[in-house]
């Protein structure tokens, strides 16, 4: 099954490397560019089958301000599209909103824990995920995909989707820079994940 999935575009928080999770940060206007620039890209991709593809978003702002940017500029209906609570970002619990030298201040022996073993890693708080825990949400939306599909996400998914479809190994998948002004072609049932 064909997806195309896209980051959604840049916010201050990107900018600034605070751990934004599921808060709900807007685009800057670096953002709202790239937004616009992967929907041309997009457009060109598909051509006259853009209409036959599935189009389906985090339902965070930014995630669904990105879809809508890309919709418009593929000359689509904007909101003509789903969101799946599956595709949220990874949740950094007491985390979110902090860098991470402000938190080496605070506790830097969990600092340290996560460097060693980020995949696994779970952040205090409640609600708090590792990359592990996200990888089942992602697998099971990869699961439930029936049709080409369009997806705007977050860095983390599509990090679980390196190693979900492309094999990669933990600690190279939880490293791996995630563009926000880039398309990354997924083939699941082979197994080929590709920059565009």
């Amino acid at each position: 099954m064909l997806i195309y999935m896209i980051r959604h575009g840049q916010t201050d928080w990107n900018a600034e490397g605070r751990m934004q999770g599921q808060k709900d940060i807007g685009l800057n206007d670096k953002g709202r560019s790239q937004a616009h620039g992967n929907g041309l890209k997009l457009a060109q991709i598909l051509g006259t089958q853009a209409e036959d593809f599935d189009y389906v978003s985090s339902p965070l702002g930014r995630t669904r301000d990105t879809m809508e940017r890309l919709r418009s500029a593929m000359g689509l209906e904007p909101q003509n599209y789903r969101t799946d609570d599956r595709l949220k970002e990874v949740s950094f619990g007491d985390w979110e909103g902090s860098t991470l030298p402000e938190l080496a201040l605070k506790t830097p022996e969990r600092v340290e824990e996560r460097a060693q073993h980020k995949w696994d890693f779970i952040p205090p708080g409640e609600d708090a995920e590792s990359y592990e825990i996200l990888s089942w949400r992602i697998g099971a939306w990869m699961n439930s995909v029936e049709r080409p599909t369009v997806c705007v996400s977050h860095g983390g998914v599509i990090r679980c989707c390196f190693r979900l479809v492309g094999g990669m190994c933990k600690d190279k998948a939880c490293d791996i820079n995630i563009p926000q002004d880039r398309i990354l072609k997924i083939e699941r049932d082979e197994g080929r994940i590709d920059w565009l």
